[in-house]
């Protein structure tokens, strides 16, 4: 690839008014809209008391700004800039600066934030209703929980400070904030984000799980859930998380901390009780037909908090493999990984369906390649808004891949952006009539077309 032609120093200037540079969100906040967000955020977020006169103006209007911003790439508060280039004021009205932008966010409390986290839930039920962003949830919902440790630097974060996360497989300790997340995805649906709180670096990855994870499992049933699988790993593994999901009539597969009780339990297995575990995409030996994999699995009955009130007897199944550290032992040296459920699946597919509680890891992955990039304000609830805030944009991209194309339904947010929302278009009026004009040949342009056609036919149906 080369330049046909030489371009002299002056001949590139930004002077197009009528140039749209994110042409995607038109069809994205159409879907918004029709889900009600804006309706949404003035029925739940209400300010009364504000530090800054007119800091907590038309919410609405201006949480709005910040989620288009979010959802064209921003990361901090001065990418939100992006909603104000070229032609976007003659598509969107109530466009508002990054500064007032950051402002209103530095307004919010912890009262202001659960507010915003009922926008979230709702958003979520309407946008299942409107997509098939939740499909077959009504013949299984995954509720799945993790937290993360994001970093942040200087002096003056609010609620920063050093907790510990794995970086190359090893544990250390790093100054940050601590997002809480539950997803709820289905077995032909990706994981949207049902409730989520940010926590004090320092904060225990169990902290307060109990009652996020209940909001979530309660989201789920308003979306048509009945069949409800709770999972997590040994964080969440305790009494409260186990019994509150319990009483919401859901199932559990938590990771079990090892102790003397378990580890007697897992000797207590017999010998001839292990399985093969047949992993997606395991190879098989041709000549034996057996599968080359030491990953073996069994189960038994097992109490579990049984010096507490809160005794619960389920199923405890135990992976084991060998411990790569002994190959050359006489006898298998095994590492054991137990994990504790009343799933009712064979202890094979049990297995395989616990281990799938990672995809809570893609969420992460795809957030911290967008919103949670920085934690952009000193103010801990601004932060905290900023984080619920990135969750609705990311069921909002969500449910609008589902609109445009089949193979996007379970797209990262970096592709929907790159392939939907940030195409550049212009503006024109023949004989009166506003027409957007995209570049030629655009790879994705059938998808493009799809979400146009999926969001302003289905406002044109509202409207008729």
């Amino acid at each position: 690839m080369r330049l046909l032609h030489s371009w002299a120093a002056d001949r590139a200037v930004f002077d197009d008014a009528n140039l749209v540079s994110c042409a995607g969100l038109i069809p994205v906040m159409a879907l918004a809209e029709q889900a009600g967000l804006t309706g949404l955020l003035d029925d739940h977020v209400k300010f009364t008391d504000e530090r800054v006169r007119s800091g907590g103006a038309n919410p609405a209007g201006k949480l709005t700004s910040v989620i288009a911003g979010l959802a064209a790439g921003a990361d901090s508060i001065d990418d939100l800039q992006v909603i104000r280039s070229g032609g976007m004021k003659k598509v969107f009205g109530s466009v508002y600066a990054p500064s007032t932008l950051g402002i209103h966010l530095r307004e919010f409390t912890h009262g202001h934030v659960r507010q915003l986290d009922a926008v979230l839930s709702r958003h979520l039920l309407a946008l299942a209703d409107r997509t098939q962003l939740l499909q077959g949830i009504e013949v299984q919902a995954r509720v799945d929980v993790d937290s993360l440790l994001r970093p942040v630097y200087g002096h003056h974060k609010q609620g920063a400070s050093f907790g510990h996360t794995k970086i190359a497989n090893r544990q250390v300790l790093q100054k940050g904030l601590s997002p809480l997340a539950v997803t709820i995805s289905t077995p032909t649906a990706a994981p949207v984000i049902a409730a989520v709180r940010l926590r004090a670096g320092r904060a225990g990855s169990g902290r307060g799980a109990a009652g996020i994870i209940v909001r979530a499992i309660n989201t789920a049933k308003k979306a048509g859930a009945s069949n409800i699988l709770a999972r997590g790993d040994s964080a969440y593994g305790n009494s409260d998380v186990i019994t509150a999901v319990i009483t919401t009539g859901s199932r559990f597969s938590f990771v079990l901390t090892k102790n003397p009780s378990v580890n007697q339990a897992i000797a207590a297995i017999a010998d001839d009780a292990w399985t093969p575990v047949h992993y997606p995409g395991a190879v098989t030996d041709p000549d034996t037909g057996e599968l080359i994999s030491d990953a073996e699995v069994a189960e038994i009955s097992y109490t579990a908090f049984a010096s507490t009130n809160a005794q619960v007897t389920a199923r405890l199944i135990v992976r084991r493999v060998k411990d790569r550290n002994h190959l050359d032992a006489l006898f298998p040296v095994w590492r054991y990984h137990p994990f504790f459920t009343d799933n009712t699946e064979p202890v094979t597919d049990a297995d395989i369906t616990h281990r799938q509680h990672a995809i809570v890891e893609s969420v992460f992955a795809d957030l911290i390649d967008g919103p949670w990039a920085h934690m952009p304000s000193g103010s801990f609830p601004a932060n905290s808004a900023w984080t619920v805030l990135a969750a609705i944009t990311h069921n909002l991209l969500r449910a609008a891949g589902t609109l445009a194309a089949p193979h996007l339904g379970k797209a990262r947010g970096a592709t929907l952006r790159r392939q939907i929302i940030n195409v550049p278009a212009r503006i024109a009026r023949p004989q009166g009539r506003r027409i957007l004009h995209l570049p030629a040949y655009w790879p994705h342009a059938d998808s493009w077309k799809g979400l146009w056609d999926n969001t302003c036919h289905y406002s044109r149906q509202v409207a008729a």
